[in-house]
């Protein structure tokens, strides 16, 4: 790879953020090496999953001129902690200081495009690609360092961003190297990235490069925002998703000092500098509504899902049923139920926007904001060039911050009253515009010989989709199917729903594990030995058996009384196996987790420190939807106004948590933010099992439920 000129090579356009000319990114950036990596030049992974970069690029870095190390990417950081592991990866293959390398996420005029951080891709699908990046511009930064010191390339070496001559004192630094030159180069054809045996960085527990902030409060987020003549808005809402505004007086809020009071059709608004006047002049405003009746709630929705299913497709589907019967000693049907859940992150979706000349400037607790971006422009009658989304830190997302009400809702507050607007939604705003895991159900026939053989499965989701119901239990006789509603009818849940944490896994893993602790009773076997009896992936065996291990599980059938459970699963290309003890109070029907161990397969670890830290807050927030979450709810009306009626997992739930990681360095690094919490569900419910002999068949777990289910 020769380099003929070191100030000059051509920047082409499709490789600059949009919005930007050729000449504003290069001065944006200023003085450095930048290189594109362009998603047209990979395969495999990269090219097939990687769908939400475009075509042209999916990473922008900038070796500075004082050798430090700028990252760019239209990923976010919300408390997974990519921005530590990201920030290992370039530095890990640039051959850098970790400390030298500075992250910016999620700027729509810096950052390359990307459709959103979810699904656990960050890591394992952007990452190589990042990680691409920093080999080639190592790459460039050899060669150019072997026309400076006049070596060849082979000769030289580099630590810390310092490259020499093996053996000889000459060396030169990228930052001497990168001063005042301007290059850009698209990478063609895979660079060869760093095997496991030359790590230095990746790999290595590193503590969160927020950390600091985070807990003195120095860490910005979009409503930590302020400006000159910034006015908090508060937004007249109905008392139910499906009501019509008929009419609204708004005389007492416009008689006010210093309200303004914005009317766009049925969007009305107060704004006012003080949140708290804003507010007390929204309670002068008199609204008329018409909702209507329904007779849907937390108890009925469930029938209403299955007479309301009309379309469905086969995901998997092996060998015959009705074969698979006629060779089963025993046949078990089932049906398993999951209501509503809320997202709940502690900060409420919030935005804070403001015109800038002709462009629309937005800070935004989101989860996509190249999203808000789209929204905003085509909400306002914009161009998207004209609309800037800043880099803020989001706390919590779990899904529910992919949509991006709240910043349309202060994009166009700003723009109607050309003053700076912040938007906040109350908790009960929150509850109320919350897109909630979706209610469901699950219905499973399966069947199993005298020798503890699955030989039957046949197994239908409701409304959950099928992510988690695949089958790698080893079953000859299998069909699993996913029912839902045909594309373009009307929809057929009352209340806003979407993706909240590895969508549907949580739901099909509740049921698929129980079922299967079901069926290991009816074999007279002990759970985790009848699992390994119906296993042949060599990635589960492998998972579950390490788990025993470290659990100390002793073979037993059960209801044994000690309270012991076990669940597997997969997601975004991890394996995990989880153990757990538990008691339950046999007078309250209280459920106390004690202890749980978890084992993952997830290839390649960056971050040991903040992978196990991502399973000890799944499995914390697991208990969440296993043994309280529940939304309760009249046609579009949700009850729920704060977290005093709707109960979180407190600090005294949390149980011992012990975490496995298993080394497996030459594998491909795999996805770490939702595995552990996708068998939560299906974990408890059995320990509750082997504890009372009480078995559960809905979610989630409530004292309640767990009396009912030991009476």
């Amino acid at each position: 790879m020769m380099l003929k000129n070191k100030t000059i090579i051509d920047l082409d356009q499709r490789n600059i953020p949009s919005g930007l000319s050729r000449r504003s990114f290069l001065k944006r950036l200023g003085g450095g090496l930048v290189i594109a990596v362009a998603i047209a030049d990979y395969t495999d992974l990269e090219a097939a999953v990687l769908q939400e970069l475009p075509k042209d690029f999916n990473a922008f870095l900038r070796i500075g001129e004082d050798g430090k190390v700028t990252s760019f990417t239209g990923k976010i950081e919300m408390g997974q902690g990519v921005n530590t592991s990201l920030a290992q990866m370039i530095a890990e293959e640039l051959d850098v200081r970790y400390e030298d390398v500075t992250m910016v996420m999620g700027d729509t005029d810096l950052c390359p495009y990307d459709r959103g951080t979810w699904g656990s891709l960050t890591t394992r699908v952007f990452g190589p690609s990042l990680r691409a990046a920093g080999a080639e511009a190592r790459a460039v930064l050899l060669q150019m360092a072997a026309e400076e010191l006049k070596v060849d390339a082979s000769e030289l070496e580099v630590n810390d961003g310092l490259v020499s001559k093996k053996g000889s004192k000459k060396s030169i630094s990228y930052a001497e190297l990168t001063k005042g030159a301007k290059i850009v180069k698209s990478l063609r054809g895979k660079p060869t990235l760093k095997s496991p045996s030359e790590f230095k960085i990746i790999g290595k527990s590193h503590k969160r490069v927020d950390a600091r902030d985070k807990v003195t409060g120095a860490a910005k987020y979009a409503g930590d925002i302020r400006m000159d003549n910034l006015h908090y808005a508060k937004i007249l809402r109905p008392p139910a998703l499906d009501s019509k505004l008929k009419s609204a007086d708004l005389g007492g809020a416009r008689r006010m000092d210093g309200v303004k009071v914005i009317e766009d059709g049925d969007f009305i608004a107060v704004l006012h500098k003080y949140p708290e006047e804003a507010e007390r002049a929204l309670k002068k405003i008199k609204a008329e509504w018409e909702t209507p009746k329904s007779d849907l709630n937390e108890k009925t929705i469930f029938d209403h899902l299955r007479k309301n299913a009309s379309s469905s497709r086969t995901t998997d589907e092996k060998g015959s049923l009705s074969t698979g019967e006629s060779e089963c000693d025993e046949v078990v049907q089932s049906t398993f139920l999951d209501g509503y859940v809320a997202h709940a992150p502690m900060e409420p979706h919030t935005a804070t926007a403001m015109m800038d000349g002709s462009r629309m400037v937005i800070w935004a607790s989101t989860q996509n904001p190249f999203g808000v971006k789209a929204e905003v422009a085509r909400a306002l009658g914009m161009g998207e060039s004209d609309v800037l989304v800043k880099q803020v830190f989001v706390g919590g997302g779990f899904g529910g911050k992919s949509r991006n009400g709240q910043a349309v809702e202060a994009a166009r507050l700003a723009k109607l009253s050309k003053l700076p607007v912040q938007v906040a939604w109350t908790r009960e705003e929150e509850f109320m515009y919350d897109h909630y895991r979706p209610a469901a159900v699950v219905d499973i026939k399966s069947g199993v010989t005298s020798s503890g053989e699955l030989k039957l499965w046949d197994y239908g989701v409701f409304f959950a989709g099928s992510r988690g119901s695949d089958i790698w239990y080893d079953i000859p006789n299998h069909k699993v199917q996913s029912f839902d509603r045909g594309r373009g009818e009307p929809a057929v849940h009352p209340l806003n729903t979407g993706a909240w944490r590895a969508p549907g896994n949580n739901t099909n893993s509740f049921a698929r594990e129980s079922q299967i602790n079901i069926m290991a009773e009816k074999a007279g076997m002990d759970p985790v030995e009848f699992r390994l009896k119906n296993l042949k992936d060599k990635r589960m065996i492998r998972t579950l058996k390490a788990c025993a291990e470290k659990f100390g599980w002793e073979p037993i059938k059960s209801p044994s009384g000690r309270g012991w459970g076990v669940a597997c699963g997969t997601d975004a290309g991890t394996y995990v196996a989880e153990m757990a003890e538990i008691e339950v109070d046999k007078m309250t029907g209280k459920v106390k987790v004690k202890r749980v161990v978890c084992v993952q397969d997830m290839g390649l670890v960056i971050n040991p420190q903040g992978a196990t830290l991502q399973v000890e807050g799944c499995i914390n927030m697991g208990l969440g939807y296993s043994l309280s979450e529940d939304i309760q709810f009249e046609g579009g009306q949700v009850k729920h106004k704060s977290f005093g009626n709707y109960e979180l997992p407190k600090i005294s739930w949390t149980p011992k948590i012990e975490t496995v990681l298993l080394d497996l360095q030459d594998e491909p690094a795999q996805g770490g933010g939702e595995p552990a919490i996708v068998i939560v569900g299906g974990l408890i419910a059995n320990a509750i099992y082997d504890a009372v002999g009480a078995r559960l068949y809905q979610l989630p777990m409530t004292p309640e439920r767990v009396l009912e289910a030991m009476a």
